[in-house]
């Protein structure tokens, strides 16, 4: 049975196309409102407007599912690794063992970057926040790599392997920039996160070898940040590459989008709102009390989620990995000690319990970034490094649907009526 609405606008009724996604998930199609109304439909913020179909990630917020491809976060985070998740984002199905080596060899093929762009990083200011450097350098590739024909299959997987090989080095780059350090080169006998790890970490004057522990919790954070269906720095790879602007430029747009505290920025609050707390000498009674407050300024950050209704899937998988990276490094530091408190104090407080205020995946991240010695502000660029095949996969995806057209909101014009120009003298 095809499924319709019907909509009155002025006394003119109209039936309009039913969508059903394979999840059971309807949306109305209301793309031929305006022609046979004349209104258009209203939606701040486009929370409840679907700009797309979609094969890649499919999430129920109200039931705490996130599934990329069809298979549970759970199984991907405990059996896969980041690389075999991005092939699957990539091409929508597990590689085989020769297909994922082959995927493997190619992107640690494009690690380095062009040594002209040295000089780039050295432009920069040394306190330059790193996701403007990230944006900025993401989208200079595509002067270096002018002659890719990204319409083709074969020009769009070029990209995509200099993406996912060089982003790391950039990243790490960033790094080394703001604290003076020399820039270290790839090294391509390591996996894909102890690599990132070492360009990260080592210096020329001493042996680094990453714990295999620690790049493992890396690897399960950016499998879990790889997608995370339509949001803010997602729809904007898809409206700027739906002006068929490259995949770079498409991607450092995202990550401009991503750098905004609303988005990636989540975690790097949580660790300013330890800050806080430690600072100030209160205890973490006396702040979950003040949160509590409905007259106070003070704020839980990292519990609760715009989407998840219900316990952040993505945190109950990642807990584990905070414990243990903790654990592992015996770090002492007030600030952690102060978000284990947190954390326990809400998980048993009814206030929050009622209120499904559980933590999510950005309080758990920010803590083993802060465990690593990850500057705060350089949380929301390993963000970028995580969503980054989500990122390539929906761009791809978006523009190989026959549906595809460039992006263009309506509007509700609220400003002045028709007025005749006056004359500069006569103001």
């Amino acid at each position: 049975m095809t499924l319709t609405a019907k909509i009155e606008v002025n006394g003119t009724t109209v039936e309009l196309p039913v969508v059903e996604g394979t999840e059971k998930e309807l949306g109305i199609d209301i793309s031929t409102l305006r022609g046979k109304t004349g209104a258009i439909t209203m939606d701040w913020g486009y929370g409840n407007t679907g700009s797309a179909e979609s094969g890649i990630t499919f999430l129920d917020g109200e039931l705490g599912i996130l599934r990329y491809r069809g298979y549970p976060i759970e199984q991907l985070a405990e059996s896969s690794n980041f690389l075999e998740v991005s092939y699957l984002l990539y091409h929508g199905e597990l590689p085989t063992s020769a297909q994922l080596d082959v995927f493997k060899s190619k992107i640690v093929y494009h690690t380095l970057v062009h040594e002209d762009m040295r000089s780039f990083f050295n432009a920069f200011p040394k306190d330059a926040h790193p996701m403007a450097v990230l944006s900025s350098a993401v989208c200079a590739l595509s002067t270096y790599y002018q002659q890719g024909d990204e319409s083709t299959q074969e020009g769009l997987e070029l990209s995509m392997f200099r993406l996912m090989g060089k982003l790391p080095t950039i990243a790490a780059w960033t790094y080394k920039k703001s604290l003076g350090h020399p820039y270290i080169y790839p090294d391509n006998d390591l996996n894909y996160c102890e690599n990132f790890l070492k360009m990260m970490f080592s210096l020329p004057t001493e042996n680094y070898v990453p714990h295999p522990d620690i790049a493992k919790a890396l690897d399960v954070l950016l499998i879990l940040h790889a997608d995370h269906e339509q949001n803010c720095s997602t729809s904007t790879v898809r409206m700027v590459g739906s002006s068929k602007a490259n995949l770079f430029a498409s991607i450092s747009a995202g990550i401009a989008a991503l750098w905004g505290p609303l988005h990636g920025g989540a975690n790097q609050a949580v660790l300013e709102m330890l800050e806080e707390v430690v600072a100030s000498g209160k205890s973490t009674k006396d702040f979950i009390n003040s949160v509590k407050d409905k007259d106070s300024s003070s704020r839980l950050m990292g519990f609760g989620h715009r989407v998840y209704k219900n316990f952040d899937p993505r945190a109950k998988i990642i807990k584990v990995f905070a414990d243990r990276v903790l654990n592992l490094l015996g770090v002492d530091d007030p600030m952690l000690e102060v978000a284990k408190e947190l954390e326990e104090t809400a998980l048993r407080d009814e206030y929050f319990v009622s209120r499904k205020l559980y933590p999510n995946v950005d309080f758990y991240s920010g803590i083993i970034y802060r465990a690593l010695g990850i500057p705060v502000n350089f949380f929301t660029v390993m963000f970028a490094i995580g969503r980054l095949p989500g990122w390539i996969a929906h761009w791809k995806e978006m523009n190989a649907h026959p549906k595809n057209r460039i992006g263009r909101p309506r509007q509700i014009y609220t400003g002045e009526t028709e007025r005749d120009f006056i004359q500069l003298n006569d103001r």
